[in-house]
This record gives structure tokens, sequence and C-alpha cells, in this order.
């Protein structure tokens, strides 16, 4: 099953969408839009990030952090989300331009830009959980990390992962690889 299919298959509970958009103020169908463009965005921006050596090192690295992360079980997941650790995980994973791709995807689903942190703070640490879960059932190392993610970016979401790339090009210069922080080293650091 393609790593995108997966993740969002989590978000097709309409019971999960309605309690991520209690939680904002926002209702199932604003959710479920920005599941849509912001799952691929972190995609994206993941697969930019472990595009270098080093890179796909310290996602594997924080990936060990995860690998428990019961993410079958989205309800009581979403239950025990730490927003703190979501918002850290936001920013090594988008560096200095997390507020900028927020305010951008607050353009593209209408939702208040307070209301996008607040679900990408929910949704990040659901992004991981299933990744470390491939990474664990696939036994795979930092190479094979990063031949998943670079499948996920070329699959069936062209038109999202289009998007995506848009919204991570805060400059809009064309090359996301300037706007979005490098996460080399910045996961090894504990959360």
């Amino acid at each position: 099953m393609n790593l995108m299919d997966l993740i969002s298959g989590q978000l097709n509970n309409p019971a999960a969408l309605n309690k991520l958009g209690q939680s904002v103020g926002a209702n199932p169908e604003q959710v479920e839009q920005l599941a849509k463009i912001g799952l691929p965005t972190l995609m994206k921006a993941l697969g930019q990030n472990a595009s270098t050596p080093e890179g796909a090192s310290a996602l594997a690295k924080a990936l060990e952090q995860h690998e428990e992360d019961d993410v079958d079980d989205l309800d009581g997941f979403l239950g025990k989300v730490d927003p703190n650790d979501g918002a850290k995980i936001l920013q090594h994973v988008l560096g200095g331009k997390t507020q900028t791709v927020q305010n951008n995807l607050a353009t593209q689903t209408g939702l208040k830009s307070d209301q996008v942190s607040g679900l990408l703070t929910q949704l990040a640490p659901l992004v991981l959980g299933a990744l470390g879960q491939q990474k664990k059932s696939q036994n795979l190392d930092a190479s094979g990390i990063s031949n998943m993610l670079s499948g996920a970016m070329s699959g069936g979401g062209n038109d999202l992962m289009g998007l995506a790339s848009k919204i991570l090009d805060a400059d809009k210069d064309g090359d996301i690889m300037d706007d979005i922080g490098n996460l080399i080293g910045g996961f090894m650091k504990k959360r």
C-alpha cells in the first residue's frame, strides 16, 4: 500500500475528523481538506530533508522513537498526542518556514492559521508514527526510508504533490530546497 494512502486512510474515519475539528473549532470537512493538502506537504518536506544521506540518517533515528506508536487506533492515538511534540516535529521538518507554510495552508483551506497550526501539530506525530511503523515492519535503513518517501512523493497524488511544492516554495523561486529547514542534526536532538 502507498504510504500516503496508509496515512490518509487513517483519516477517513468521520469520528477522527470530528475529533480533530473539535480540537481547533473547525468542521470535519475543513479538517479533511487540510489533511488532503497538509499531509502531502509534510511528506514532501520530509522527503526533501531525507534526500541527503545525513538527513535520511537523522530521520531514521527520529523514527526509532515512533516505531511503537499505535496509529491503527487513531482515536486513541489522537487522545495521546502531545501538541508540544507536534510543534517540535513541525519545526524540525519545516524549519523557519513553519509559519509561512501554515499561512499558505490556511489560504488553501479557508481555515485560520492557528487552526492549521493546531491540526498540523496533531497530524505531524501521526505521519512520524506511520513512518516509524513502516520503518520497523519493513526493516528499513536510512536509504530505505529515503526511497520510501521518494516513492510516496512521486505516487498517485501528483496534483497534491504539486500543490505541496507550491506551499513549501515560500519565496516562489521554484526551488523548495532553500525554503524548508534541513533536518540534518535537527531530529538527532532530543525532543
